[in-house]
């Protein structure tokens, strides 16, 4: 796709940007990985990021943002700033949830997660973590399926109203 390689390339040249500019011999702020890792090793990153930025425009469970919430050190985890149109926003309302395309808005909170007191952090943390305790896979399927059996019933309620009415017009 032409799209996604200029996309690509766009956002290379943006972070070595701001890499070059703002990095130090051994250090740069920040640390672009396309490559795919094992679970543990996935882990050991999430842990280590002092803040996670999940931006999608639109996606369905978001992953990523509860196996970041779930590898942190309860003693000192990072931030999740979490983009409004993630479904997960709505499970993970600690996280500074933002506006993904405003880019004034990324800005502030990433100055905000970099600058937040460990107590805070730890707050925030440990209710996202719970509500993550309390939304297991099976918990998931279940309303899953009581979702399909709601819009099933609501079919047959619309398809009863409106035979009602097209009899009615008869």
């Amino acid at each position: 796709m032409p799209e996604y390689a200029t996309l690509t390339r766009a956002v290379n040249e943006t972070l070595g940007r701001i890499n070059g500019s703002l990095g130090e011999p051994g250090w740069v702020p920040i640390h672009y990985v396309t490559s795919t890792y094992s679970r543990a090793v996935l882990a050991g990153l999430y842990q280590l990021a002092r803040v996670s930025l999940v931006t999608p425009m639109r996606d369905g469970m978001n992953l990523v943002s509860k196996e970041y919430v779930a590898a942190q050190d309860p003693q000192d985890p990072g931030v999740l700033i979490l983009s409004k149109f993630a479904r997960a926003a709505e499970e993970l309302s600690h996280a500074l949830i933002v506006i993904p395309n405003d880019k004034f808005e990324v800005a502030e909170a990433i100055q905000h997660a970099l600058h937040t007191s460990q107590e805070e952090r730890v707050a925030r943390w440990q209710a996202m973590l719970k509500v993550l305790w309390a939304s297991d896979v099976s918990r998931w399927a279940a309303a899953f399926v009581d979702d399909l059996v709601g819009n099933k019933t609501s079919r047959a309620r619309r398809k009863m109203v409106l035979g009602k009415k097209e009899s009615d017009n008869r």
